[in-house]
């Protein structure tokens, strides 16, 4: 919301506390209408707390050439005072996005609106709470990491809970809550004849229900917008969650598998980014490859979690067999990506900091069709193609999980490692072999 026009040093350091303090307040936009001598902005910007975009801009979109004096040259000095104030956010190393032009214009506006979108997404980071049914997946070391050192710089805490606390959840579940489920399930998805009323897997689908019902509460029950679980810790769980991880995620949730807090943040946390943008976001892990020389692609997928979101037709719910975790075969959501532009996005650990690296992809139709492999999956060349693009992902240490995004862009990307204060790499069309030998 606007703010009266600040010409003192007190009334600016008290604007930006009051900022800080706001919980409607995701971010702050500045712009000087005219001549400001930054140094009164010195305190309000040590005091600063929330991410800062930088509007150099003007009133006037014209100038009134033939009208044009003196007093009106003093009093339209946005060209002086942006220039002044940028010169004191530089020397005092303050992280910002900047944007130049007429608000009027289009371009101006998109920009911005990118920029309060990764704002968005910091404020969330900074209330998420991730819940870890189990640990990491056993003896991994991209998927694990810091969790203190995650939460003082990107805000986000991960909770370890039991898989008994889901199984128990689970249970408690009501008979008319797994009923509404079902009707929701025959609603929205093409049920396999096996799992539909009287159908000889019904019961699998009744257990893929109650475990989805106890997942919500008990996400509901701790205030948490993402969650883990692991194919290695089962104990007294029917089936792993499948069509549960899928529906969670398409409702906003996160989710990262084998017990990935990073995977299932970033999840959350670009889903809140792209509310209300076409495209989808999703949890993903890089398969496996087609490698025929010329038309190299990837095959994402997953055991079962992808989110429906992306998809490019209705669903189908299905049950088939699962040769890790020994438990039932689960349900799940059978679907392919919609083709079109897309972004896969990894937040790794690095020991001494954490780094973003983002790839454009370009999601493409499967070459032939895929009987046999009954899981939700999307196919994408990476840009700028195949080497390049795979090459530079794996020298800048990307996971095998990452999170595709339809809806968001590099900018958006960008802009949230500008505010979170975390390093990207990024891999796309205009990138060239950078002929490291060795990350740093």
């Amino acid at each position: 919301m606007h703010q009266p026009v600040l010409t003192d040093a007190d009334g600016i350091r008290r604007q930006i506390l009051a900022a800080n303090s706001s919980d409607r307040c995701i971010g702050v936009i500045a712009w000087m209408h005219t001549f400001s001598p930054a140094k009164m902005w010195i305190a309000g910007l040590v005091a600063l707390q929330k991410p800062l975009l930088h509007l150099h801009s003007q009133f006037h979109r014209e100038l009134p050439w033939s009208e044009i004096d003196m007093d009106y040259m003093n009093l339209h000095q946005s060209a002086h005072g942006d220039r002044e104030f940028a010169h004191l956010l530089t020397r005092m190393r303050v992280r910002r996005k900047t944007v130049a032009g007429h608000v009027d214009d289009p371009g101006v506006g998109e920009r911005i609106g990118t920029w309060v979108r990764a704002a968005a997404g910091w404020h969330e980071a900074h209330s998420l709470r991730v819940v870890r049914f189990g640990d990491n997946m056993r003896d991994v070391a991209v998927t694990d990491g810091d969790k203190v050192e995650a939460q003082v710089q990107l805000g986000f805490s991960v909770d370890g809970h039991g898989i008994g606390d889901l199984v128990a959840a689970s249970s408690a579940a009501s008979r008319e809550i797994v009923e509404a489920l079902l009707t929701d399930y025959a609603d929205q998805y093409e049920l396999a004849a096996e799992l539909r009323p009287g159908g000889a897997r019904r019961d699998s689908l009744v257990a893929a229900a109650r475990i989805e019902a106890g997942l919500r509460a008990f996400l509901d029950e701790h205030g948490s917008h993402a969650f883990t679980d692991t194919f290695e810790d089962l104990h007294g769980m029917p089936q792993l969650p499948g069509i549960a991880a899928q529906r969670l995620m398409n409702d906003g949730f996160g989710f990262g598998a084998e017990g990935d807090w990073k995977a299932a943040a970033l999840v959350r946390i670009l889903k809140v980014m792209a509310r209300g943008l076409p495209g989808g976001t999703s949890f993903m892990e890089d398969y496996t490859y087609d490698l025929a020389a010329g038309r190299e692609m990837v095959l994402g997928a997953h055991m079962l979690e992808i989110c429906p979101s992306i998809a490019a037709s209705r669903p189908s719910c299905e049950v088939h067999p699962l040769s890790i975790g020994g438990r039932d075969d689960p349900v799940r959501l059978v679907f392919t990506a919609a083709p079109g532009p897309a972004v896969l996005v990894s937040l790794v650990d690095l020991g001494d900091r954490f780094r973003l690296i983002a790839n454009e992809v370009e999601v493409i139709s499967p070459p032939a069709g895929l009987p046999k492999l009954p899981v939700a999956r999307a196919v994408w060349r990476p840009l700028p193609d195949f080497t390049t693009a795979t090459e530079e992902w794996l020298l800048a240490g990307g996971s095998h999980h990452s999170v595709f995004t339809g809806a968001l862009g590099l900018d958006a990307i960008a802009d949230f490692a500008e505010i979170a204060g975390v390093e990207l790499v990024t891999i796309g069309a205009e990138s060239r072999p950078s002929g490291r030998r060795v990350a740093r």
